[in-house]
């Protein structure tokens, strides 16, 4: 008898068990937007900024991913974007998903104009492309990286959502770096809903009515008279400029009217190139890592830990000026110094003397008008807009960023990256993955099997 109750006992304790397990499964299967994220890196936590876009998205979405296993060949890029795609779908239905393998389909990929690993967003007739080399930068350790994938995927949300449009010119015509040069920074900004087009005053004679920013990237010769002219009655009225200098040995003589266009908003060129004398196995004295000021531009990459880096860039020094108020952005550590010596700096000669600008060096500037609108960047370098150099850590971020300010738009997107380590591999071969097999799948479960028996046994038999 006692023996029959012991084993019903059981039976329904058993049964209990079993149901409170059901029940379990279909009250958190009920939680639709339940989710317990363990990932070291909460990889599948979104920020606050993508969950209320997702949330204020009313239209249909699709989304398409197009890989490539010869860039990826262990796939380790493709998961990243693809689990993040997948943590959009989750959050709102009027998202939907498909991935492409550009090998398998390339008519598929020809189809899109897709040239290498892409993720597609279309609502309509628009049509917002990212690219993987946009989402994926190197990390601080070996094999190390980031990934920016959830903010450039949550731009292209916000991107396709607003009906705002905004022309921007790039000026031309005194060797400046082309746009030819700078592709992905013009893909970002198309991808932000920026018209870019390129302005030649020579040609054209006046600025366009509907340009709402002047960018003058990395000139290397002076503007003259009659540009200098139109470019301040278009600053004198609602026009920003956007100046980043570039390099010219003869720039103390020959940057006069450049000089006074900065010198409009108090800003002055200290014709020193900036010379970094702290040691790193990474970089020459010509490139900087600065520091950040405190600004709106700056704050989000701060705090994140994005840095920008700079090469041959230009001191740059602020005065009040009736009517604008200028804040430094970044600025060199304390022991870098402006060489003046231009031409000893063309043969390798950078010894700080007198005649040097002490630092640290102011190497950029938000300014405002006296109603706090943002009316100019002015910065010293160019370098980092360049495609070689503006997917390096924080750099596409500030310029985004410093665009973004110019223009007023008060909903630009900057996430923390995720930080991922380097998968681990290991190379096996065939008699040690036949090992780990058998040990794995027949061996271990087979000693647990004879153990359980052994002891329903010991206990039948006492």
């Amino acid at each position: 008898m006692k023996k029959l109750l012991r084993g019903t006992n059981t039976a329904v304790l058993t049964v209990a068990v079993i149901g409170i397990f059901i029940l379990l499964t279909f009250f958190l299967h009920s939680l639709k937007d339940f989710q317990l994220d363990l990932s070291k890196n909460k990889m599948y936590t979104l920020s606050e900024q993508t969950i209320g876009t997702l949330q204020g998205l009313d239209q249909d979405i699709q989304i398409t991913a197009f890989t490539n296993p010869m860039e990826d060949s262990e796939g380790v890029l493709t998961r990243e974007v693809t689990d993040m795609v997948q943590e959009y779908t989750k959050r709102n239905n009027k998202i939907t998903f498909k991935q492409y393998d550009m090998l398998k389909e390339p008519s598929k990929a020809q189809q899109y104009g897709v040239q290498q690993s892409s993720v597609i967003f279309e609502s309509g007739d628009q049509k917002k492309v990212v690219s993987f080399s946009e989402m994926f930068t190197g990390g601080a350790g070996d094999g190390s990286y980031q990934f920016t994938g959830e903010e450039k995927m949550t731009q292209a949300l916000k991107s396709l959502t607003s009906k705002e449009k905004h022309t921007v010119y790039f000026l031309s015509g005194h060797q400046e770096i082309t746009l030819q040069e700078m592709t992905a920074l013009k893909s970002s900004l198309e991808g932000e809903n920026y018209t870019v087009q390129e302005l030649n005053l020579y040609r054209e004679g006046k600025i366009p009515d509907d340009a709402e920013m002047l960018l003058l990237i990395g000139p290397q010769t002076d503007l003259n008279d009659k540009e200098t002219e139109l470019i301040k009655q278009y600053l004198d009225g609602k026009g920003k400029i956007y100046v980043a200098l570039g390099f010219s040995k003869d720039m103390a003589t020959s940057w006069k009217n450049i000089d006074a266009i900065m010198n409009t908003y108090g800003i002055k060129d200290q014709h020193a190139v900036a010379i970094e004398t702290k040691q790193s196995t990474l970089y020459d004295p010509l490139t900087l890592i600065p520091e950040y000021g405190t600004h709106a531009i700056t704050s989000k990459l701060s705090q994140y830990n994005l840095l920008t880096m700079m090469s041959l860039t230009v001191a740059l020094n602020a005065e009040d000026k009736e009517g604008f108020t200028s804040t430094p952005l970044i600025r060199s550590t304390a022991g870098a110094y402006g060489e003046t010596d231009i031409a000893g700096l063309m043969q390798s000669k950078t010894d700080k003397d007198d005649k040097d600008v002490p630092g640290p060096l102011n190497l950029g500037y938000a300014v405002e008008d006296k109603e706090g609108k943002p009316k100019a960047v002015l910065l010293g370098g160019s370098t980092f807009l360049m495609d070689g150099e503006i997917t390096v850590q924080g750099n596409r971020d500030f310029a985004m960023n410093s665009i973004g300010w110019l223009q007023e738009k008060k909903d630009q997107v900057t996430i923390r990256p995720r930080q991922n380590e380097a998968y681990q591999t290991a190379a096996l071969t065939p008699g040690q993955a036949q090992i780990i097999f058998l040990g794995a799948v027949v061996i271990f479960p087979l000693l647990f099997l004879l153990l359980g028996g052994f002891i329903w046994w010991r206990r039948r038999k006492g």
